[in-house]
């Protein structure tokens, strides 16, 4: 080590469509919603993070919601790097620096990411003063983040369901051998809900009550063990237009997620159709390892082994396997360096 490393702040960033999460000497520092409100005329930003998402569906014509990233990669980018310097300026201590910090940055992308989506990410990244920048597929940094060794020379399949992307992924030797990046997940999850209550029950709701609902009442399966009481939700009715609550069941919603959900069953049986028959092997034994947030719904790792007649295992903190798996890679960079993504040439 140099004598001016300590100047290098090892930074891990997992880019959610729904919730960014930075590490900061190995702790999450920012574990907040990945959206920004600006001030259309002036630019100003407003707010970011949390404070931002306690104003949607709730501000005027002036102020714009905006949302940085879509299905797992920058789609604004000038909207991304004002919320990614927002965020890192709160790691206390790197304002707390006498010198200028510059930092060693790892970024976990969606597999199926192209040439020009990394691209955007490592030029956002060096304009936040990155030093060094490094890439890591997202379910790789989930299996390490969940306990696996993933140099191995052992089959491990990894679906991380986030808010943008399900990412399905069979990993061996540090690498990715088949898998699959699929825009169905969490958001699509609000998405089914919001057309459901619409179309159903006649009520117009908003986001943030999707998510709600998503959160206290959302299954996959209808026969729980633990099945929630109902709910009252609020919104406006199609019929009168006027502000309504409306009683909502737990099976009303495992009905209108099946589709999206039954995508998803798809597209794993199809990645265990492309595995070499030495990992089905391994798989068999292993099973499925489930993380990100839209695998906290209830039910999901049931219907998943029913589906595939395997054993689905859900990690204890799903929201924070990727980032604490970046973050493990950073640190021992030297062991890990198969695993990140390599450029191009």
């Amino acid at each position: 080590m140099g004598f001016f490393d300590f100047l290098h702040e090892k930074i891990a960033i997992d880019l959610g469509t729904s919730n960014t999460l930075i590490t900061h000497n190995g702790k999450i520092a920012v574990d907040n919603p990945s959206i920004i409100t600006i001030h259309q005329i002036s630019g100003k930003i407003i707010a970011v993070g949390k404070e931002a998402g306690m104003m949607r569906g709730k501000i005027n014509k002036n102020i714009k919601t905006i949302y940085p990233f879509h299905n797992g990669v920058i789609s604004n980018f000038d909207a991304a790097e004002k919320m990614l310097k927002t965020f890192i300026k709160r790691l206390s201590s790197l304002n707390a620096s006498i010198f200028p910090s510059s930092y060693n940055m790892i970024i976990a992308i969606p597999c199926g990411s192209t040439e020009v989506e990394m691209r955007a990410v490592q030029e956002s990244a060096k304009r936040l003063n990155a030093k060094n920048i490094f890439l890591i597929h997202e379910p790789i940094a989930a299996a390490i983040g969940g306990g696996i060794n993933v140099l191995e020379p052992k089959g491990n399949m990894v679906v991380d369901i986030g808010g943008g992307t399900t990412e399905i992924a069979v990993i061996s030797l540090g690498r990715i051998i088949s898998g699959q990046s699929v825009k169905i997940a969490g958001n699509t999850f609000n998405e089914d809900i919001t057309q459901y209550i619409r179309e159903f029950r006649n009520l117009h709701i908003g986001e943030s009550m999707a998510e709600k609902i998503k959160i206290q009442i959302g299954a996959a399966v209808r026969d729980l063990a633990s099945p929630p009481d109902n709910i009252s939700i609020e919104g406006r009715d199609l019929l009168t237009g006027k502000p309504q609550q409306i009683q909502l069941s737990y099976k009303e919603i495992e009905k209108s997620l099946d589709k999206s959900i039954l995508q998803i069953e798809n597209a794993i049986m199809e990645t265990l159709a492309e595995i070499p028959p030495e990992i089905s092997a391994d798989i068999y034994n292993t099973g499925i390892y489930l993380t990100g947030g839209g695998s906290m719904l209830r039910g999901l790792d049931q219907r998943l082994s029913r589906a595939t007649e395997l054993p689905v295992h859900l990690g204890e903190q799903p929201l924070k396997t990727v980032v604490k798996g970046s973050d493990i890679v950073l640190k021992n960079l030297d062991k890990y360096m198969n695993v990140l993504v390599q450029k191009r040439r």
